[in-house]
């Protein structure tokens, strides 16, 4: 059941609060397994971005391989991320590969066995802190197709990422030393 996965996330996360883990982002396998099983979807569909400490861009913590790709700047147009930043709200898109965006990232292969299959369905929210937004998490289904990469995200799904979103603010705050 998916809540139980939503549980399970946040205990991990108040026990790597409790610990004090600072200046790295320790243990996200774990938490993106955990997002993962609750969305139905593959480890690399799920996305974890942490704001520079200019306040200026955001940057990949998950996943790993597109940490050294790049960052999105704020004033992105094209950047669901950026905009979710800006606007401090959570969005789902379910024709996501109609929508004009910066695809470079779903360029990038993950791995051999991982090419890249667009984004179809996303959905988007804000990591906020104290009232203010310090990361985004999004969590896709990709594939050839819409009906290829699976069932719409609901509204129900939405508020469950953003409890996750919630959730995950302290740790990326712990390790937000980029």
């Amino acid at each position: 059941m998916p809540c139980d996965y939503v549980g399970e996330l946040k205990k991990w996360a108040a026990e790597l609060v409790r610990k004090n883990t600072a200046g790295e982002f320790v243990g996200f396998n774990r938490a993106v397994d955990l997002i993962s099983k609750n969305f139905a979807l593959q480890p690399h569909e799920v996305a974890i971005f942490a704001m520079t400490a200019d306040a200026r861009f955001l940057y990949f913590v998950v996943p790993e391989k597109l940490k050294e790709v790049g960052r999105i700047p704020l004033t992105s147009t094209n950047s669901l991320a950026a905009r979710t930043v800006r606007e401090k709200r959570p969005e789902i898109i379910n024709h996501f590969s109609v929508v004009p965006h910066a695809s470079v990232f779903e360029a990038v292969p993950l791995s051999e066995e991982q090419r890249g299959d667009p984004i179809q369905k996303i959905m988007s929210a804000p990591m906020t802190l104290e009232k203010k937004v310090i990361g985004v998490i999004q969590v896709s289904r990709k594939g050839k197709t819409a009906a290829e990469a699976g069932p719409d995200f609901t509204h129900s799904e939405l508020r469950e990422l953003k409890t996750i979103a919630d959730a995950l603010a302290h740790c990326i705050a712990l390790g937000a030393t980029a």
